[in-house]
């Protein structure tokens, strides 16, 4: 069976296409490290050497610890690390890194917590028989209560509906509990480095068994994906984020207009269709109003002279009054009604939409799922460019 990680499922309910790219394709993209990325690595590796220290009853002093975090910092630091913050330097976030650990080792210096692993790497057989990739950053027991730690150097704090929601953590309380038969409490615990505060979050078995049931439905939905060679793109927020943006069919020619002179920008042949086809999009719309307008003025007309056609140099203009019928608010109660006498069928429709929905999805019975024939078909839509405000 294969073997998933919090983040390769993430990935895939975030993008399939892109889990297909990095997990199937394993395509590898070069990217540089982000400054936030490398001065958290910094910051695990100094408290991993705290308490591999601990273990050894080798006492590390602050200074200790300080000298091995500004060590690592000049060994491992190079030119090409990206700093996203253009007011901020290596130096701002060397300095954010010391803080964390000054404030980490002067809240934990005298805890009596006993370290069981570090930066654990194990696997886990979830229920369906796939494997599940267990990565702890701090696992530790005071009695029978064991604690799931996870560091966390990003700028912003966690709140409690976030905590009580997370998956990476409270899936390795099922190892934990396998792991360590004594263990009667797992708390998952998050350090929130950049305030100096814990976040704290407890689960029942009751909801446990759900998560581990809703971990194992996405996986069934992986597994049929990649049966069916089915990855579609899911375009949001993220996507400003992905590394294989030039793969990407949704942003490719974006990514291949982004550093060309303004000259050949404008002759390319795809900014030249767009462009025409959004002002041709615009002439439609305007018309259709004037359209409405004219409608209005032709109907205003006739009332006021009294006539029902109206005659133009080559066309006339045919107006016909008549009545429709406006159906009541309380739809179904409405709808009831049309079943109990009897001219519902008659009256109704079939719901185009809803019924491809069915057909795709496979909720159709399979006599009437084998009456339908599918074709590929296009739709055009055309929408503002989120990227050209970025920056502002």
């Amino acid at each position: 069976m294969a073997t998933y990680s919090h983040s390769k499922v993430s990935t895939f309910e975030n993008c399939p296409f892109q889990y297909k790219l990095k997990y199937i394709d394993k395509i590898k993209v070069e990217t540089p490290t982000t400054i936030e990325a490398f001065m958290g690595d910094i910051v695990h590796q100094t408290l991993e050497k705290l308490y591999k220290d601990k273990k050894f009853e080798k006492e590390t002093s602050k200074a200790i610890l300080l000298k091995f975090y500004n060590d690592l910092w000049k060994k491992e630091y190079s030119d090409d690390i990206r700093i996203v913050k253009k007011d901020l330097t290596s130096e701002n976030y060397k300095k954010m890194g010391i803080k964390f650990i000054e404030d980490y080792y002067d809240s934990h210096k005298d805890d009596d917590m006993t370290i069981l692993g570090l930066e654990t790497q194990d696997r886990m057989t979830l229920p369906d028989g796939s494997q599940w990739h267990v990565r702890i950053d701090k696992l530790g027991c005071k009695g029978d209560t064991y604690f799931v730690c996870d560091y966390k150097t990003n700028a912003r704090m966690k709140d409690q509906e976030e905590a009580d929601s997370d998956r990476q953590l409270a899936m390795y309380s099922f190892w934990v509990k396998d792991k360590f038969k004594d263990a009667k409490k797992v708390i998952l615990k998050w350090h929130m480095l950049a305030f100096n505060k814990e976040v704290t979050s407890e689960r029942t078995d009751e909801q446990l068994k759900k998560l581990q049931q809703d971990v194992i439905s996405v996986i069934k939905e992986i597994e049929k994906a990649e049966k069916k060679e089915d990855f579609p793109r899911k375009q949001t927020g993220l996507c400003n984020y992905c590394v294989y943006k030039e793969l990407c069919p949704s942003f490719k020619h974006q990514t291949q207009l982004e550093n060309l002179p303004i000259e050949k920008f404008k002759k390319d042949d795809g900014v030249k269709l767009v462009d025409e086809y959004s002002e041709i999009k615009t002439k439609i719309s305007e018309l259709d109003k004037k359209k409405e307008e004219f409608e209005d003025k032709l109907i205003k007309f006739s009332k006021q002279i009294g006539i029902d056609a109206i005659y133009g140099s080559n066309n006339i203009a045919k107006i016909k009054e008549f009545e429709k019928i406006i159906l009541p608010e309380e739809k179904e109660e409405f709808l009831a009604l049309l079943r109990e006498k009897g001219v519902y069928d008659a009256c109704s429709m079939v719901c185009y939409p809803k019924l491809q929905s069915k057909y795709f999805k496979g909720e159709l019975h399979k006599d009437i799922h084998d009456k339908i024939t599918k074709e590929k078909d296009w739709r055009i839509s055309l929408s503002k460019r989120d990227d050209l405000n970025e920056g502002e």
